[in-house]
């Protein structure tokens, strides 16, 4: 993935959480349950936590090149967002209810992708 598209994927995932926050602070308070609504905003606050780390992603690989565990790291989050808080936001607006088991392989991206930034860790303090 080159820097541009690595730049612009973390500033659209920004961009979708923040709108998506908006929508459920402002559109859907009193329209979801607690629970549905709990369940939307956690997929809000790892889309940020995750377009944030996507520009860290961006950061080293300017420093270090984009090797392919860089690359790998940079593909688990973008595919972690995807599954994780999409099927978060479509579950939480009645969304069918075979989405239940991709939240968790979306978090499995997310953990992968950590992994992955660990190893790059690891061989940069290695040499």
């Amino acid at each position: 993935m080159s820097a541009p598209v690595l730049l612009m994927l973390a500033a659209f995932s920004g961009l979708v959480s923040v709108v998506m926050g908006a929508f459920a602070a402002h559109g859907l308070r009193g329209k979801l349950t607690a629970s549905a609504l709990s369940a939307f905003e956690t997929g809000v606050q790892y889309q940020m936590y995750h377009a944030l780390a996507l520009l860290g992603v961006l950061a080293l690989m300017r420093s270090l090149g984009t090797g392919v565990l860089l690359q790998g790291v940079a593909w688990a989050f973008v595919l972690g967002t995807v599954l994780f808080s999409g099927s978060l936001y479509a579950l939480a607006l009645g969304g069918p209810r075979w989405l239940g088991p991709v939240t968790p392989l979306g978090g499995l991206c997310f953990i992968v992708g950590w992994g992955l930034l660990m190893a790059v860790g690891w061989r940069t303090l290695r040499g």
